[in-house]
């Protein structure tokens, strides 16, 4: 079936204009095609233009390969000449390239849901009963809260039909700043570095929450075991290393035969409260402050639990979940206040 957008001479791009149907068509595609992170609003914006550029330079440079395994079929091979350069714009050439995507069954599309307020209720409520972790679930819960916003469906409004999986976009190349280096996807914004998806991924770690959140459980842990207080440099956390030294990992201020034992850190965290400024240092060992990233625009957080009272290791594990420098700061501070909020904290 021809897309509603693929008409001779008609040409899409970023424009102050209101909501138009030929974009948000284009919308719903980029967005089942994983290149725009949300919104089927028919404006094509900022976001819609930068989602066109990253397929666009996917059709110019792709390759099948990522560092966790094979896509199924290389984006570039639908190119074929007709995407020239990263313009923002969608042509008929662009066109062209989408269609022809949408229509190889060798390329699996995003999941949508036909109730996403159902599902993600049900997601979430399941993630709560969870037992056997080896992370604690109040932790998991602020990242999962975090990370996604507790959604594994984007919800419609009146104004932005989408309804596809919540998807988050990282842009980690300098070089290439059109290059989406990573997705993440759903609830526990499992993460592949290979694009497109294969079926399988699509059927069991995007539309089944519980496996999709696995990754995150198993990362967290790792995290703890192998870069909070390890043996070298590498394997230390600098924040944990000042305000804690370099003893024995901490899984809990309570012992594992206590009922609170990785189940009471809402009230842990509620105990001691500290506020982050943009000149108060990151640790008590160095000098660099908050600074806003592409990521994260605040300098400041007012009243959260202090990290180094909670009589464990796992704020320092969030950190370096998220990497190190100083996002992964903003993440830490954002997760601890998590901690302490509905439904958290209640």
């Amino acid at each position: 079936m021809a897309l509603i957008y693929r008409r001779a001479g008609l040409v899409l791009r970023r424009s102050a204009a209101g909501s138009d149907p030929l974009v948000q068509a284009l919308q719903a595609d980029l967005r089942k095609l994983g290149y725009l992170r949300s919104g089927i609003d028919g404006q094509f914006g900022e976001g819609s233009e930068r989602a066109v550029r990253a397929l666009q330079y996917d059709l110019l440079n792709a390759i099948a390969h990522g560092r966790d395994g094979d896509a199924p079929v290389s984006v570039k091979a639908y190119n074929r000449g007709r995407v020239t350069g990263i313009t923002g714009v969608c042509d008929q050439g662009l066109v062209a390239c989408i269609e022809e995507m949408l229509a190889d069954h060798r390329l699996p599309t995003l999941p949508r849901s036909e109730d996403p307020g159902r599902d993600n209720r049900a997601a979430f409520a399941a993630l709560q009963t969870l037992v056997g972790l080896n992370v604690p679930r109040p932790f998991l819960l602020a990242i999962l809260l975090q990370e996604s916003d507790g959604q594994h469906f984007r919800t419609p409004t009146p104004g932005n039909a989408d309804d596809f999986i919540v998807v988050g976009l990282d842009r980690n190349d300098p070089s290439h700043p059109d290059r989406i280096t990573s997705r993440g996807y759903g609830l526990g914004q499992y993460t592949l570095f290979h694009h497109p998806p294969r079926a399988d991924e699509v059927a069991t770690l995007m539309l089944d929450p519980a496996r999709n959140v696995q990754r995150a459980v198993s990362e967290l842990n790792e995290k703890l075991e192998n870069f909070v207080a390890g043996p070298t440099p590498g394997s230390q956390a600098d924040d944990r290393m000042a305000e804690i030294g370099s003893g024995p990992l901490r899984r809990c201020r309570f012992a594992p035969t206590d009922a609170r034992y990785m189940l009471d850190c809402a009230r842990c965290a509620a105990e001691s409260r500290v506020s982050i400024g943009p000149t108060t240092p990151l640790h008590p060992k160095t000098t660099e402050t908050l600074v806003p990233t592409q990521y994260h625009s605040e300098t400041s957080y007012t009243n959260i639990p202090d990290r180094s009272k909670l009589g464990c290791d796992w704020p320092y594990a969030v950190r370096r979940y998220n990497g190190s420098g100083v996002n992964s700061y903003h993440y830490q501070f954002e997760v601890l206040q998590r901690l302490t909020r509905p439904p958290i904290s209640t």
